[in-house]
């Protein structure tokens, strides 16, 4: 299982049933206590689900909910959805299937956004920030699941930008588009870059930065990390679409 203080990315093995139900229990609610908000059950290994294991999923989407976070399922085969549609729980809970992400589209170079705004990140209040940042998505017409999430993924790059480098000069920028938010998060550190579908060469992917780099890839539909051109330090664009 791969943590951050916010997020978990919890592996269901095996069948969701009546023998599984009581473990998956137990570590989706010790989460909960422990104060994570954000809880991703992938569910690649899963073919079955029966009465018991609907009835869990439901209770945990609730008792989540209650908690004020969230709780998603991914990597959902096609007979499991369908038994999940069947039982409406689609109706409740983000849940995507096992089909590749689509390539996010080119954003076109002469489209202007509609709004930008840049912050600097406060490195002795980093809530304080993505306060700020939450209260500008919601400007846009996300729903509340997908600000919940595109700010847990700010949150880890900003989370980032201070644990690599002395905490100074760190910004993020918010551009609005027609059909996406555009994030930045830049800092003055060593500068780091990560190719598509890689983590840091220097990072074991169990280690901090490479889950946080898994989970923000999870959370948004893009991800970028490169050094910032012109100047030292990382440059990470996040993009979520409209």
């Amino acid at each position: 299982m791969d943590t951050m203080p916010n997020i978990a990315l919890v592996p269901v093995e095996g069948d969701l049933d009546v023998t599984t139900v009581p473990r998956v229990r137990d570590t989706v609610d010790s989460l909960i206590a422990s104060g994570c908000r954000r809880v991703i059950l992938n569910m690649a290994g899963v073919q079955y689900v029966d009465s018991a294991g609907m009835a869990l999923l439901f209770r945990e989407i609730r008792s989540m909910r209650q908690a004020g976070g969230l709780l998603s399922l991914i990597n959902v085969g096609d007979r499991v959805l369908r038994t999940l549609r069947i039982a409406r729980l689609v109706d409740f809970a983000p849940i995507s299937g096992t089909n590749a992400r689509p390539e996010v589209p080119e954003l076109d170079p002469t489209v202007m956004p509609t709004w930008r705004t840049a912050l600097r990140v406060n490195a002795a209040d980093l809530q304080e920030t993505r306060g700020k940042v939450e209260a500008l998505l919601r400007r846009m017409p996300f729903s509340d699941d997908q600000v919940f999430d595109i700010t847990l993924a700010i949150g880890e790059a900003m989370g980032n930008a201070i644990d690599h480098t002395d905490g100074r000069d760190a910004l993020v920028t918010v551009s609005a588009y027609p059909d996406r938010a555009v994030i930045d998060v830049t800092d003055r550190g060593c500068g780091i870059s990560v190719r598509r579908g890689q983590l840091p060469a220097q990072e074991r992917p169990n280690e901090e930065r490479g889950r946080g780099i898994k989970l923000m890839r999870l959370l948004a539909d893009s991800v970028t990390i490169r050094k910032r051109s012109g100047g030292c330090g990382t440059l990470v664009r996040i993009v979520k679409l409209v």
